[in-house]
């Protein structure tokens, strides 16, 4: 039979797909790869769910979360027009990129901003062209960044983190002549993924006002930080802050993230999303989560004791931890390389997460799970070692 290869778009066919960490088919291992919370939902959660198991399943969720976002909005002292909610903040990331970035135009996406500053002094292609059709993000980063760059056919602009993954300030920047003022959509990891680094909020605010196109601060695992950038959003026009149900609230298999940010750019978003885009017992489940918030701050507290715990003890074991503000660390292990540690960790039932790319293949993204899961981590490292 003939392939129908030769249907589908050229960009489509060289597109490199994100790459997702290990689901496990395998019973008995300890999984501390993907980052969630291992701590599950409260119980007051989980009955608001099954008592939505009855005949509304036949229905159509309300279409704009409007109860859930209304409650966002009163959390954080904003009106509901700020707020949009969507099947995971991933589904917003991609909306943003297809609502602030033009695709490219011809080669302009592999100029750097010299040489965009020099086509548009000769008039054949005006600086604002080239910003239109930039994301931009630090790298490392999420890297689903430039996954949704290269979906929508726009330019990518990756921005170097410090050696040590903090922020470059804004007057490094632009001696640096990478990053670009003016692309269309900056994303920022806040704190970082997956160095597990926090940043400052006065240091975001400098990068902010300084950026003339949107800016994502992607807070997704800002509840284990010691603080946020949620002001920005509500602060500058063209700020917007992510945040997500998923890793702090231990709602992964329900998929609901949010955007908070000024209302013409929430309104456009709307504009392009799916028509029912956030399913009916996600809704109920993140309302429900609103409701008893008392009970997963004390998750949080649980885990930042944990990570704690954990990277003092993986330093006694030589591993060089990098200080983390999220749900995970960022370790350089001992004696053997990285991915050596990675398989004989499987080997004891213990799954963790190796990245294949530059600046971080020395190292381990470890996702911090129950006490007795980090307890369990370390002595399998001491067997490696002993």
């Amino acid at each position: 039979m003939k392939s129908p290869k030769y249907l589908i778009r050229p960009l489509v066919c060289e597109l490199h797909p994100y790459v997702y960490g290990e689901q496990p088919k395998i019973k008995g291992l300890i999984k501390l790869n993907t980052n969630e919370n291992p701590y599950p939902p409260s119980s007051k959660v989980l009955a608001a769910v099954k008592a939505a198991v009855d005949g509304r399943l036949r229905l159509y969720p309300n279409p704009t979360a409007q109860v859930l976002r209304e409650k966002l909005a009163k959390l954080h002292g904003c009106h509901a027009d700020n707020i949009i909610v969507g099947n995971g903040s991933d589904e917003l990331l991609a909306l943003a990129t297809r609502a602030f970035v033009e695709p490219s135009v011809g080669q302009a996406s592999s100029l750097s901003p010299s040489q965009q500053t020099k086509k548009s002094e000769t008039g054949k292609m005006p600086v604002l062209r080239f910003s239109a059709s930039t994301v931009q993000y630090f790298t490392p980063s999420y890297s689903l960044y430039p996954v949704l760059a290269d979906i929508h056919g726009a330019a990518r602009n990756a921005m170097p983190l410090r050696s040590d993954f903090s922020l470059p300030g804004v007057a490094e920047l632009k001696r640096g002549r990478i990053w670009n003022f003016r692309a269309a959509l900056t994303f920022v990891t806040t704190p970082n993924a997956p160095s597990g680094r926090g940043y400052s909020t006065r240091e975001l605010d400098a990068l902010c006002k300084a950026q003339r196109g949107v800016v994502v601060l992607d807070e997704a695992y800002v509840d284990f930080a010691e603080e946020n950038a949620l002001k920005l959003a509500l602060k500058y026009p063209h700020v917007v802050v992510a945040r997500t149900f998923s890793k702090a609230y231990s709602l992964c298999f329900q998929r609901v993230g949010y955007f908070v940010g000024h209302r013409d750019l929430i309104a456009a978003l709307h504009k392009i999303r799916d028509s029912y885009n956030v399913n009916g017992l996600g809704q109920i489940a993140a309302e429900a989560t609103l409701d008893d918030l008392p009970y997963y701050r004390a998750n949080f507290k649980k885990v930042i004791a944990t990570r704690e715990w954990l990277s003092r003890e993986l330093t006694k074991l030589g591993f060089r931890v990098l200080p983390s503000r999220t749900n995970f660390i960022l370790a350089r292990p001992p004696r053997f390389s990285a991915q050596v540690w990675l398989q004989s960790l499987r080997g004891q039932k213990v799954l963790v997460r190796w990245f294949d790319r530059p600046k971080v293949k020395d190292y381990l993204r470890i996702t911090i799970g129950m006490a007795a899961e980090a307890k369990a981590l370390v002595s399998a490292g001491r067997k490696l070692l002993w």
